[in-house]
């Protein structure tokens, strides 16, 4: 795939000396804005790959029933409850309101200022001015430039300003679709040998979870989270200036991005720690989630690439160049040895169960039940006993020897109807005939009588098509 993107042809002598940026998703975004269905479709059947979605949880996520939160259906009233829900309906251009491209636009500005900012000591922890904070707040509203440089502003105002605009949003930065999916990455743990769970988390599958399910998030979410784990994974970084570990910028975090609104910690309870957890683990590895799987950047080339439907010229034309051609005998051949070694595997995974299956049945207790099932395995050539080796394949399992007189009623009764029927398809195949079958002809009939005898090669094999048997036998050229 990278061989087709990496012809630029350019007549600009300007340009030329400029590098040249290529995004290994753009099949990817390509297929999200063209066919968001389909390429919903691709991403979900993979997440459900990795973590288990019952029913309801997965039209959660879909979209098709409306999220079940903790804390949704209790007729509690706190303090904290009532206060959270009086901030969001004082909603204004940027602060309370749906994000929106414009409202990303003005936080931006916030956080490419902290960007210059990281080693003030307890950022993000240590609350700034509150007077300073509404004269900034109301700038941002009313979609002003602000220059955050000019010393009229702290560092403090600006990050507990940023966090107070994601707390004001109508729903969590990761949407409360995801928040089942969220608890279910956490719980995505490695096993030991004897295929038992363990406490130690499966990091690549994580990240992996994590990849497709930020590949749905509606798009100006996944902007916005982008910007804001970069500037969490710079802060944790310098955290021997600021004192701000991944851990604790977490802490400071996950209510605003991941919790679902109007909830306490009460009725969260044992999902805090998987919650601040899983922000933990965004932080840390923000640099490879924004990156789509390569089998959903290769399933996504495919999708063009591989009909003339949706290609270009200019794509068609790159495939059909020698550079592509070269590659497709290998990704054949690659594909072959994969095919083999699956195939392996799973017999010889299939011939250790039936060992195992023998010897347990040869353990047991002498009874009219284990000389039945010793008789099951007997009338089945493919069952292995811990003595045998590993049985022939079909292809290459020799046939059971037959009778002089069955071969005769074989070859009489049956040669005619499968030529009748060979000869109604438009390309018929020549007749494959057995080896013993050649010798029986042979010396059966003379070298007049196979005048109608014609020697193909196909794929080193010789191939005969002679006289039927029974046109032999009526001519009185074959006795038995």
């Amino acid at each position: 795939s990278d061989a087709i993107c990496n012809f630029v042809i350019c007549n600009d002598s300007s340009l030329r000396s400029q590098p040249i940026i290529f995004n290994p998703d753009f099949f990817v975004e390509k297929l999200r804005h063209e066919k968001p269905e389909v390429f919903t479709e691709l991403v979900v059947s993979n997440i459900t790959r990795l973590i288990d979605l019952p029913g309801a949880e997965l039209a959660q996520l879909m979209g098709e029933e409306d999220p079940k939160l903790p804390g949704a259906n209790s007729t509690a009233s706190g303090f904290f409850r009532s206060l959270m829900s009086l901030k969001r309906k004082e909603k204004g251009v940027v602060f309370g309101s749906p994000l929106t491209e414009e409202g990303i636009a003005q936080v931006s500005q916030l956080i490419e200022y902290l960007h210059k900012n990281l080693r003030a000591e307890g950022l993000f922890r240590v609350p700034g001015n509150s007077i300073r904070q509404q004269i900034l707040k109301d700038a941002l509203n009313s979609g002003t430039d602000i220059d955050l440089d000019s010393g009229d502003f702290h560092s403090n105002d600006v990050a507990t300003l940023l966090k107070m605009f994601l707390g004001e949003l109508p729903e969590p930065l990761l949407t409360h679709k995801h928040f089942h999916a969220h608890l279910k990455i956490a719980d995505l743990t490695l096993f030991d040998e004897k295929g038992n769970k363990t406490s130690t988390p499966d990091k690549e599958r994580q990240i992996e979870a994590l990849q497709l399910l930020f590949l749905i998030l509606p798009a100006p979410n996944r902007s916005l989270l982008k910007l804001l784990l970069d500037l969490l994974y710079q802060t944790a970084k310098k955290q021997d200036k600021n004192k701000m570990s991944a851990h604790n910028l977490a802490l400071m975090f996950a209510p605003h991005i991941l919790w679902p609104r109007n909830v306490t910690a009460n009725d969260l309870q044992e999902n805090i720690t998987k919650l601040n957890n899983g922000v933990t683990f965004m932080i840390k590895h923000s640099q490879k989630l924004f990156k789509a799987p390569a089998y959903i950047r290769e399933c996504a080339r495919l999708h063009y690439l591989g009909s003339r439907a949706h290609t270009s010229k200019d794509d068609l034309d790159l495939l059909t160049s020698p550079a592509s051609k070269e590659l497709q005998p290998l990704k054949s051949q690659k594909r072959s040895r994969l095919d083999t070694c699956h195939q392996e595997e799973t017999q010889q995974r299939t011939e250790e169960a039936l060992k195992e299956l023998f010897r347990h049945v040869h353990n047991m207790p002498d009874s009219a039940k284990k000389k039945k099932l010793i008789r099951q395995f007997n009338k089945h050539p493919t069952a292995l006993t811990p003595g045998s080796g590993v049985p022939t394949s079909p292809a290459v399992r020799r046939t059971r020897s037959r009778s002089f007189s069955g071969l005769i009623k074989r070859k009489v009764l049956g040669t005619p109807v499968i030529l009748e029927r060979k000869s109604r398809d438009a390309t018929p195949e020549p007749e494959r005939v057995s080896k013993e079958n050649v010798h029986l002809l042979q010396k059966c009939g003379s070298p007049a009588h196979m005048s109608q005898a014609k020697l193909k090669s196909l794929d080193g094999r010789k191939e005969v098509r002679c006289t039927p048997l029974h046109t032999l036998l009526s001519a009185g050229n074959l006795t038995c």
